[in-house]
């Protein structure tokens, strides 16, 4: 004799534990199309109290977990919006998440995040897994990779970098204004041998170029022998890059009196290689960073930093998001977010 499916009490067939119940088995239960079930779970006001009631039952009855993806796929929007980092690693991104998480929240969007090289050797781009399930728009957070392939008519925003993609918004910070205020900061406390460590990336230019910048007018209005001298590593700027900058710096340098990291990272790779060398920081050294990170603020390091306001980048990249959303032609901007100097203990006067 054959085994037939098991039937509930019913009639229907029953849900065994090894296979969940999908969105088709509560709008079978319920006696209504897949769409309405969606519409449901996206709690439109376009369903009758009846049918609703129905669809929440069924749910109960069937221990039905609703996913991103079944609603999307049902035909409603999937208020789902893709986030892109460069590394996971990077404190940075935790206060630009809060940020977009703020402004995002209360549209009822939630956030998908991926790391841009998590998966490179299995040649995933994350941009491919958004796109599988909807996402109304992505934020690339730190600087545009034109191999993510992001389809035009994708709503995009750059956090933090610059934007190389057409119709893009951007929303950072001031990197170069956030350059003259380190500068500021030093030569108020009567450093005049700056060194600079950074990597290979837009944001490290512009701080540097702000750096000299102010340099260059202080020179000309005196002290006459202030001056900038840079290392400037190839690649990530990670910890293990900043202690090499600094190794090469003071080779070359050994009068260097300040040292300005383009981020925190980089900082605390300075600090670690300016302890081996038994320089103190800051009676021999005064060390800044850049972003202002968590780790920045913590009472044994005290790093003085550039407040990149992150959150309000966040914030403000979430806003434009959504307005890209609901105007896709509009022209694409660019929103500067100004920093502040966060003066602590690795800074002193010269």
């Amino acid at each position: 004799m054959g085994h037939g499916t098991p039937a509930s009490a019913d009639g229907t067939p029953a849900t065994t534990e090894h296979k969940p119940a999908t969105i088709y088995d509560v709008a079978a239960r319920a006696g209504v199309s897949k769409s309405l079930v969606s519409l449901v779970l996206q709690r439109s006001p376009r369903v009758s109290d009846q049918r609703r009631q129905a669809v929440l039952t069924a749910i109960q009855e069937l221990d039905y977990r609703p996913s991103t993806a079944a609603v999307s796929l049902a035909g409603t929007r999937s208020r789902t919006i893709g986030v892109v980092l460069d590394d996971f690693r990077n404190q940075w991104f935790v206060d630009l998440l809060t940020g977009l998480r703020e402004s995002l929240q209360d549209q009822g969007h939630r956030l998908v995040v991926a790391d841009r090289f998590l998966n490179t050797g299995l040649d995933a781009s994350p941009v491919e897994g958004f796109l599988s399930m909807r996402v109304e728009g992505i934020v690339i957070a730190g600087e545009p990779d034109t191999d993510l392939a992001i389809p035009a008519s994708m709503p995009v925003v750059v956090a933090g970098g610059r934007a190389t993609l057409p119709r893009a918004d951007t929303v950072a910070n001031d990197d170069r204004a956030g350059g003259r205020m380190a500068a500021e900061h030093l030569l108020s406390l009567g450093h005049t041998r700056i060194g600079f460590v950074g990597a290979s990336s837009a944001a490290s230019a512009e701080r540097l170029a702000g750096l000299q910048e102010r340099v260059d007018t202080a020179r000309a209005d005196g002290p006459p022998d202030a001056e900038v001298v840079t290392s400037v590593m190839r690649g990530e700027p990670t910890e293990t890059a900043g202690a090499e900058a600094v190794g090469h710096l003071l080779d070359e340098h050994p009068d260097v009196t300040a040292v300005f990291a383009a981020n925190d990272v980089m900082a605390l790779g300075a600090l670690s290689a300016l302890a081996d060398r038994g320089l103190r920081v800051p009676e021999d050294v005064s060390v800044m960073g850049y972003d202002d990170t968590p780790l920045a603020a913590t009472a044994y390091v005290a790093l003085t930093s550039i407040d990149d306001r992150s959150v309000e980048i966040g914030r403000g990249a979430g806003e434009r998001l959504l307005a890209r959303i609901a105007d896709p032609t509009a022209p694409a901007q660019e929103t500067l977010v100004e920093p502040r100097l966060v003066a602590r203990r690795t800074t002193a006067q010269r």
